[in-house]
């Protein structure tokens, strides 16, 4: 051996812990990060999910007339399933269908989604009243107002202090 290999001897059993003291403090912190993060992740995961699913719920219901609810309850009744009204449907002739059978052969997704999470049914309009336009002029020297219908142009003058009711009739 030459001087240099005697002075450069490297220790027979130099044995060096990779996990001392202050290692297994951080191994073990750095599991539970770990952990938190895989929690945190899978907790992410879950509020999408149930926002997903709130969306969902929260989807506006499809309108739809009496006589397709009518005939929904029925179908539903009789356990007929949507795939056998959709088929029976689209295969039947436009003449032989009824009026229920006419908007589902032409709203065939609005059917689906009433038939799976429900429906709202659409309100007749039971009458319809077209106001007059009517215009008021007050004068501030008089105790008159006089007030004009648009249509007929007629000018009706009513007194300041009484109380006069404008009947709006057709």
């Amino acid at each position: 051996m030459t001087k240099f290999e005697e002075e450069v001897k490297r220790p027979k059993k130099a044995y060096i812990d990779p996990f001392s003291k202050r290692d297994v403090d951080f191994t073990e912190l750095a599991k539970k990060f770990t952990e938190g993060a895989q929690t945190l992740k899978e907790w992410k995961e879950y509020a999408f999910l149930l926002e997903d699913k709130l969306k969902l719920q929260q989807q506006a219901l499809p309108v739809v007339p009496e006589c397709v609810a009518d005939a929904i309850a029925w179908d539903e009744q009789i356990d007929n399933s949507i795939a056998e009204t959709l088929k029976d449907i689209f295969t039947a002739n436009d003449k032989d269908l009824k009026e229920a059978g006419l908007w589902v052969k032409n709203n065939p997704e609005k059917y689906i989604i009433a038939r799976n999470i429900g429906y709202t049914v659409e309100k007749p309009q039971l009458f319809y009243i077209d106001l007059p336009k009517v215009f008021g002029l007050s004068d501030s020297t008089s105790d008159s107002t006089f007030v004009s219908k648009a249509e007929s142009g007629i000018i009706s003058e009513f007194t300041k202090g009484k109380d006069y009711a404008l009947k709006l009739t057709e």
